[in-house]
């Protein structure tokens, strides 16, 4: 497998794009509050958007076996407050040394693996080069059942031999109900 970044994503890799990403978020809305599947039209303009790179993981038949999306400029990112990284990091943002991985999708299958290490490895690169930050999110019940977080960590504990982790922020959404009220 090989990892390539683009600009734009069109055609027909657009739709496998499409395919493999939606397959990989779908069964989310059913599980996090937050939706995390984008819409079709909302998919397509972050593939057009030439601000993020598009980390491609084909095969050596040029199949699509991953895609991510990343970018160190953080307006292109419609859901995090770029202000909230200007105040923490005023120096790496002016400098542009902030980057943000919008996703990460691969096809479910043996490779998985494979190609999730080598999109990690390629975005990595991307930032340590320049001595960057990198911000990601994940809902809780990917890291409670896939660990990303701890997953996310040890593989870039390897590829650098030492990495310091920040839990940014946390979202809470709470339910209240009334069963005696009726």
């Amino acid at each position: 497998m090989n990892v390539k970044t683009v600009d734009q994503v069109q055609g027909e890799l657009r739709e496998a794009a499409w395919t493999l990403y939606s397959e990989a978020f779908e069964e989310l809305n059913a599980l996090a509050v937050q939706r995390h599947l984008m819409y079709r039209n909302e998919f397509d303009d972050v593939m057009d958007d030439p601000r993020v790179t598009k980390y491609l993981c084909l095969d050596d038949d040029d199949t699509l076996r991953g895609l991510a999306v990343y970018t160190n400029d953080l307006d292109s990112m419609p859901l995090i407050s770029p202000q909230y990284f200007q105040r923490r990091w005023p120096q790496h943002y002016a400098e542009r040394r902030i980057w943000y991985c919008g996703f990460v999708a691969v096809q479910r299958d043996g490779r998985a693996a494979t190609a999730f290490g080598e999109l990690v490895t390629a975005m990595y690169l991307a930032a340590a080069t320049q001595n960057g930050l990198i911000a990601l999110d994940f809902c809780r019940r990917t890291d409670e059942v896939r660990h990303m977080s701890r997953v996310v960590r040890l593989m870039l504990h390897r590829l650098s031999g030492d990495v310091r982790t920040h839990r940014l922020d946390e979202q809470q959404y709470w339910l209240y109900e009334f069963p005696t009220a009726a």
